[in-house]
């Protein structure tokens, strides 16, 4: 019985193992080759991060205050320092999320980072890090 019970143990170990640090690649564009290219950029800092993790899916996540030129946009990188950078379309704004509210001329974009990325972040000691709002950007191709 003794046995059987580390054997379970081993393998929940191991499958949490795997599920924290197996890369998620869910990206709708090349960001790599975005950032890297000469192409004019708009970096826009996070006007508010949440990072709470262990309430579950959807609670860690960017407010970002975005110009309304920007709404059709082809896409956007967001790039987490420590986390990496992920590429996805515009979709989904307000005028306000979190007692955040959009200036004139502005529109609010939440963007979550995976529940599992900021774990494995946290379990790594980037706590602090993660949770700084200046370590979030959301990088949109220049509209001409």
């Amino acid at each position: 019985m003794r046995r059987y019970i580390i054997y379970v143990l081993i393998l929940l170990l191991s499958i949490l193992i795997v599920i924290l640090w197996w890369p998620v690649v869910d990206s709708q564009c090349n960001s790599e080759a975005f950032l890297k290219s000469k192409r004019q950029k708009l970096q826009i800092p996070a006007s508010q991060v949440v990072v709470q993790p262990w309430r579950g899916e959807h609670h860690v996540y960017g407010i970002f205050m975005v110009p309304d030129e920007y709404k059709e946009a082809p896409f956007f990188v967001l790039t987490v320092l420590g986390a990496g950078n992920y590429c996805s379309r515009p979709f989904g704004y307000s005028q306000n999320y979190d007692a955040v509210f959009a200036q004139p001329g502005t529109h609010l974009i939440r963007y979550y980072l995976r529940t599992r990325i900021a774990l494995r972040l946290i379990v790594q000691g980037s706590y602090f890090q993660l949770n700084d709002q200046k370590n979030w950007r959301l990088i949109y191709p220049e509209v001409r």
